[in-house]
């Protein structure tokens, strides 16, 4: 059987997680604090014919070696945290983090997760909660009658209640090592693995943080349209290109049983 069949063939399975992680991120292309992802790829083992630099005759050996890989396959998908767009709301809840970090949130079941969509809400209660309920940690709590709700970059958030002005609590944020070993739960939110390393807890605008948090505005997802088109574009030829090889290899397989006719 020609290996030429399933080096084509473990090509179109790797095309297809990219049109899946692709998809993916036009579909979340507006989702709030949304982080593209990309797949990556690695050849798979070599058949070796010879070895570059063997020994030939008379003291010579050969400049090239003779390897034919086996494939490809899909070996993770990374993710980017880079900065997406700013889109004013004018909302005094909404709240987007200008750097690095995400807000930390308490799940239904008491562990913590954390989200870059600082899409908050004010519940029943008065305190600050995400979209689906979760409470923003440290807690946040909104007195009845307060008005003039501000968040200062530094994430100090402040109300007036009837003529004075009163703090209502500190916006923290958390960074990790390495965000990238980050594993998505869905609904905007992550929670930390042995790669990401532990949740570091650090106030906006603290020194040497280089982030600060801007009220009224929600980050847009990181997500380039044209560029996630064109790397549409890029698999599904690719992905035809290796179908290509398979009609090709099915051919020759075909002319070589025509052989004894």
């Amino acid at each position: 059987m020609l290996g030429s069949l399933w080096s084509a063939a473990s090509g179109m399975k790797a095309q297809q997680v990219n049109i899946d992680v692709t998809s993916n991120n036009l579909a979340n292309v507006n989702t709030p604090g949304f982080k593209k992802a990309r797949a990556e790829f690695q050849d798979l083992m070599y058949r070796t014919a010879s070895e570059a630099g063997a020994p030939v005759n008379n003291g010579t050996r050969t400049p090239i070696g003779s390897q034919i890989g086996m494939g490809v396959r899909s070996v993770g998908v990374a993710r980017s945290f880079a900065q997406g767009d700013f889109l004013q709301t004018e909302n005094p809840y909404d709240m987007t983090i200008e750097g690095e970090g995400f807000f930390q949130v308490q799940l239904g079941d008491g562990t913590v997760a954390y989200t870059r969509d600082g899409g908050f809400k004010v519940d029943s209660n008065g305190t600050l909660v995400t979209s689906e309920g979760f409470i923003v940690q440290p807690n946040i709590s909104v007195p009845q009658g307060a008005r003039q709700v501000t968040v200062t970059p530094e994430g100090v958030v402040t109300a007036m209640i009837g003529d004075q002005a009163q703090n209502l609590g500190q916006i923290q944020l958390v960074r990790f090592v390495n965000p990238a070993g980050l594993t998505a739960q869905g609904r905007n939110l992550f929670k930390p693995t042995e790669a990401s390393g532990d949740p570091q807890t650090f106030a906006p605008g603290e020194a040497g943080s280089g982030t600060r948090v801007m009220q009224g505005a929600l980050e847009n997802s990181n997500v380039k349209v044209v560029e996630e088109m064109v790397n549409l574009i890029v698999a599904q030829r690719a992905y035809e290109a290796n179908s290509k090889s398979i009609s090709t290899a099915d051919e020759m397989l075909g002319q070589a049983n025509n052989l004894k006719r």
